[in-house]
């Protein structure tokens, strides 16, 4: 995960009615981030050919306020997976922002570091690669890798002012220190010419996470149309 601090109006119009931007010390982060699906299932059911798979997002932080309390998420502005089929599920179901392309990684083990990379190729090959300790540490309270990693809700802008909202369960994960990381992404060409400065840009902060078993809940539309240009933190 490598997490950019940015203006937060560049991402009031990827804002989702009714939420609005969750701030960290009064920053406002977008994250790239790439991992690995293993073991997915659909509903219980493991699809043939579309378990094991990478995945790369570009991603902001968000709340939303359901009566007293507030639930806090992530909204994607674009997920590049190697599968068509997904793709076209999630756009066409379910309004996300997914796109295909050719995907690999490379994950090696030793005594004295871990390296994990992920490449994709939107027009030339793109790389994201880190160099850790070999053994993880639990995430600090009140950190910005749990800011990051504890954001347990995800948000889509939907047609007509409406807003999807589905629910996500896993432990509390740990982090490797980072020794070394590699960015060479051109964020212009796969997330559109807002977010081309973060080619030059030099991230707050990049670490590698211990992921997990996780649970993506059904569901639900967001109906109500209120103004979401709160950003204010």
């Amino acid at each position: 995960m490598a997490n950019y601090e940015v203006n937060p109006h560049i991402l009031v119009p990827y804002l989702p009615n009714q939420t609005e931007l969750d701030f960290f010390e009064g920053k406002c982060f977008v994250s790239l981030v790439g991992f690995m699906f293993r073991n997915t299932r659909l509903k219980g059911i493991p699809i043939p050919f579309h378990q094991n798979f990478e995945e790369v997002n570009l991603r902001f932080y968000v709340r939303y306020k359901e009566g007293n309390a507030w639930k806090r998420g992530t909204v994607f502005i674009k997920e590049i997976v190697p599968k068509f089929m997904i793709s076209l599920v999630a756009n066409t179901l379910y309004e996300e922002h997914y796109e295909t392309r050719p995907m690999k990684h490379q994950w090696k083990f030793g005594p004295e570091k871990l390296e994990v990379e992920y490449l994709w190729k939107t027009g030339n090959w793109n790389k994201f690669k880190i160099s850790t300790s070999p053994l993880p540490v639990e995430i600090k309270d009140e950190s910005e890798e749990e800011f990051i990693t504890e954001h347990y809700w995800g948000y889509t802008q939907l047609k007509n002012g409406k807003t999807s909202e589905f629910g996500v369960e896993h432990p509390k994960w740990k982090v490797y220190n980072t020794i070394d990381y590699t960015i060479d992404c051109d964020f212009g060409l796969n997330y559109g010419q807002n977010f081309l400065f973060l080619n030059r840009a030099k991230p707050n902060s990049v670490f590698l996470a211990e992921g997990s078993e996780i649970i993506v809940r059904d569901g639900r539309k967001i109906y109500q149309k209120i103004s979401n240009l709160n950003i204010s933190n």
